[in-house]
Order: structure tokens, then sequence, then C-alpha cells
């Protein structure tokens, strides 16, 4: 039996033992209903992409209407908010990434609460942050990034203040003592011009807005904040392997729900979603946007917020990071 199988037919099982929840799984949702995935955030990005790819799925299965939302604004705050003061019926569901977690800390007088208004449904999949330079940079790999920052003052870029190329500067900076200059952009685009026309020295970035620059010549990755080698650059060592073995990022992509959300519907969405993150074409599709399946049920997912939220709450208060 495949992992996957084992994995669905486990969470069936322990579904199965819970009095009365077969029958108001089976209430929900109602036919000819519309279920909103709200997406904090642009549409043509990663989290929308992975969002769209589940919502066909989600409305493939339960024969409804799941509709992609997007409310940017606000560092992801208005989608969020949006759904957080919904009606708990399970009519409307979050997309949510890392940037939330930060945002605890970066908002604390924020006009909802992720860790109260909102209840975790399911990790998906993450996709790790790649360190690149200019591909003249006299840095040549990830050791020589270590070495230089403690004798020079390096630029490092970022999509802006508080966003996970930030974060993941600040927690090197942090692992390494050291101190990089953080000049931030509006976007990872105009970053990445920057850094290759050298106006820069190095962005701890997001994987696809990299990865064609490195494909394509213009800059060098010289390390990968993940666990495991990535396909698409099978020589590029990660962090662990060259020597920092504390710089783990993955900007990853969850779903969250109302918090008064009754259980059998929070559990009917994540049994769902896991099953659809690990059939064999989602699979293959995120791989393909540098993604990679990083499955986690309601509460194991739970367990991995609050994790994340204190991990990066410590490093904002350490490096003073601010939202503005």
């Amino acid at each position: 039996m495949k992992r996957r199988d084992i994995v669905l037919a486990s969470a069936g099982a322990a579904l199965a033992g819970i009095p009365g929840l077969g029958q108001a799984q089976q209430d929900f949702p109602k036919p000819g209903s519309t279920i909103k995935y709200v997406v904090p955030f642009a549409p043509g990005g990663l989290t929308d992409i992975m969002a769209r790819t589940v919502a066909q799925k989600l409305t493939e299965a339960w024969k409804v209407s799941v509709i992609v939302e997007n409310k940017a604004g606000g560092n992801a705050q208005i989608g969020a908010e949006q759904v957080a003061k919904s009606t708990p019926d399970g009519s409307s569901i979050l997309a949510i990434t890392l940037t939330h977690a930060a945002n605890v800390a970066l908002f604390p007088n924020a006009p909802y609460s992720l860790t109260k208004d909102l209840r975790p449904v399911a990790l998906l999949a993450g996709s790790p942050m790649l360190v690149v330079v200019p591909v003249n940079s006299p840095i040549k790999d990830f050791k020589d990034l270590i070495a230089v920052s403690k004798t020079r003052q390096l630029n490092a870029g970022s999509s802006g203040n508080g966003t996970p190329p930030h974060l993941t500067m600040a927690l090197f900076n942090d692992l390494n003592k050291t101190q990089m200059t953080h000049i931030p952009y509006r976007g990872g685009a105009p970053s990445m011009t920057d850094l290759i026309g050298g106006q820069l020295d190095v962005i701890f970035s997001n994987f696809p807005e990299s990865i064609a620059h490195v494909k394509g010549g213009k800059l060098r990755a010289i390390a990968l904040c993940s666990l495991s080698r990535h396909p698409a650059v099978p020589d590029v060592p990660t962090a662990f392997e060259a020597g920092m073995p504390g710089l783990f990022v993955e900007n990853w992509t969850a779903a969250m729900i109302q918090a008064k959300t009754p259980d059998a519907i929070v559990e009917k969405y994540s049994r769902e979603m896991i099953k659809i993150m690990y059939s064999a074409d989602v699979e293959e599709r995120a791989k393909q946007q540098g993604f990679r399946v990083t499955q986690k049920g309601s509460d194991e997912f739970g367990r991995f917020l609050k994790n994340e939220i204190e991990r990066w709450n410590r490093i904002i208060k350490t490096a003073k990071i601010t939202a503005t």
C-alpha cells in the first residue's frame, strides 16, 4: 500500500469513530450551494494558483460551486478578516501562508485574531526559500556568504518589510551573528532586477521569483533553505549541508476557517484537501510550481502553526522588524 493510501485510510478510520460525525459530514455541503475560497493576495501568485487548483477539485468532488475570491491588501489581513468574521457554516474558507504567522507579531492590533477567530483546516504545501547572488558575485557559495557577511556590510533585498525574504534574512543574521542591511522593495520582481544589476549582494528569495533567473544564468543559487535538495536545482546544497542547519524556511500555503465552524465540517474539508493534494496530477502541478506537498490535517497543522507563530515572533522582536 502506498504512503498516501495509508494516510487516507488512517484518517478515514479515525473519523469514522467519532459519534455523529458521519451524518454531519453528509449534510455538508448542501447541493447547489456556493463556497468562497478567499485568497488574501492578488491573482496569479502561487497561493492563488494552489487555491484555484484545490477549489476546482473540491467543486468536482462535492458537486457544488467553489469560487476563489481574491481579497488582497493590508499585508494579507483584509481577506483574513473577512473569513474570520464570516458565518461559521463552512461557506467561506481562507488561504493562508507564512505571512499570516508573521502578522501575529507584526500587527498586534489587527482587527481579527488568527488563533482565536480562525481554526486550522490543513497544511497543503511548502516552497523553500532560495539564496541567490548575482552571477558575477565574488560570493561563490553559501560558506562564502557566511564568511563575507562577517567582514563587511552586505545589502540584502526583499519584497517588503516582514515578507518571507526579509524574515529569512533576519533568521540568517540571528544564526550568523551578523547584520546585513535590509533593502525592502514593493514586490519580488523589482528586487530581482536590482540583484541582477549588482545593486544588491544577496536575496533570500521566494523560490518561484528567482528560479527562472537562475536557470537563465543571471543569478547564482548558493543554498536552499530546506531539509532536502530540490529537483529543479539538484546541484544546489541545502543550508544544512552548507553549514547553517537552522536556516530552514518554507513559504507554506494552508487553509483556515471561521473558528466556530463545527468539527465535522472542518474534518470533511481537511480529509478532502489532503486527498486532493495527494492526487497524482495535483502533486505534479505543485512540483512544477516549486511546491512540495506537505500535508498536515487540522490538528497537526494547528501544532505546526503555533510553532511558526512563536518562531517568527522571536525573530521579529530580535531583529526589531516592523511592517513599515
